[in-house]
């Protein structure tokens, strides 16, 4: 089969890809490289250099695809707030043209959605963007019959994941204030509450979705199940690989809690995610 992977060369994007060709599959990444980086190129996997918005250019003539998996977004709330404008043309409209693609040349798309669905959509541009994002693959769903499911993801870390700039989320941010031996910066009280999901089970979920016929009327929950507080988290960065705690204020849009909605994934995709954190941590400061 041959799959067309947006934002290929993204943190999630890197680790379905690479399972993908493990597999077999012919790949090829459709990435804009605003957040992803040519150090996560798969041997194995052809890569365009080209923004989702115009998907259609690069690919319209003969597409040949079997599946997309749109992964491509700006995955940020903070910087969201500064440029409203690209999230909504990378998350909303960047998000249509990809559907208004595959209904063109019939292909099943997969997308990304985000378990900020679950709070209020207007609390930041990311929020509302990605909100949008599903309402239109609902739309294209309902409206031309379209193969299309969504996988919310919950709070994703592992290999590849962003550690600097903008675009890093905590605990990428952590790692690399450890390695630069600056003390954690935890935003509000640290009370908020994390369903950290590791990237080797979204891409089991992604496998499972975009290989099985199962169709869900709303949208598979690919979190682990399980939630931390960021002071606990924080903590175990501390025991495993040094550094203190730095409190900050806290910041606009920021959730007390994520923790997945349902079991759904389990039972009818036999999908098995599982506790890692901890590990992960200790193991990126094991010698």
């Amino acid at each position: 089969m041959k799959y067309l992977v947006t934002g290929g060369a993204g943190f999630v994007g890197t680790n379905l890809i690479k399972r993908l060709v493990t597999n077999g599959h012919e790949v090829v990444s459709l990435d804009d490289y605003s957040t992803g980086t040519e150090d996560n190129h798969v041997n194995g996997c052809h890569y365009v250099e080209g923004k989702i918005e115009h998907i259609n250019y690069y690919f319209g003539m003969n597409p040949s695809f079997d599946l997309v998996y749109h992964l491509a977004g700006l995955s940020r709330i903070q910087p969201s707030f500064e440029n409203p404008s690209e999230t909504f043309n990378v998350n909303t409209m960047g998000t249509q043209r990809v559907l208004e693609f595959a209904r063109r040349h019939d292909l099943k798309v997969i997308y990304a959605g985000s378990s900020s669905k679950h709070h209020d959509p207007y609390q930041s541009p990311y929020a509302a963007c990605k909100y949008l994002g599903e309402e239109l693959c609902k739309l294209y769903k309902k409206t031309y019959n379209m193969n299309i499911e969504i996988c919310r993801f919950y709070n994703v870390y592992g290999p590849h994941e962003v550690i600097e700039g903008d675009w890093a989320a905590v605990i990428g941010i952590w790692r690399r204030q450890i390695e630069d031996d600056q003390p954690l910066t935890i935003v509000g009280d640290g009370e908020q509450r994390r369903d950290f999901t590791h990237v080797v089970d979204i891409v089991d979920g992604l496998i499972k979705v975009g290989f099985f016929a199962h169709k869900h009327e709303d949208a598979w929950e690919l979190g682990c199940g399980k939630n931390y507080s960021i002071n606990e988290v924080s903590d175990w960065f501390i025991k495993y690989g040094g550094g203190s705690k730095e409190y900050v204020e806290d910041q606009y849009g920021n959730y007390r809690e994520t923790l997945r909605e349902n079991d759904e994934a389990i039972s009818r995709l036999s999908w098995k995610p599982e506790d890692r954190l901890e590990q992960y941590i200790k193991e990126l400061y094991e010698v």
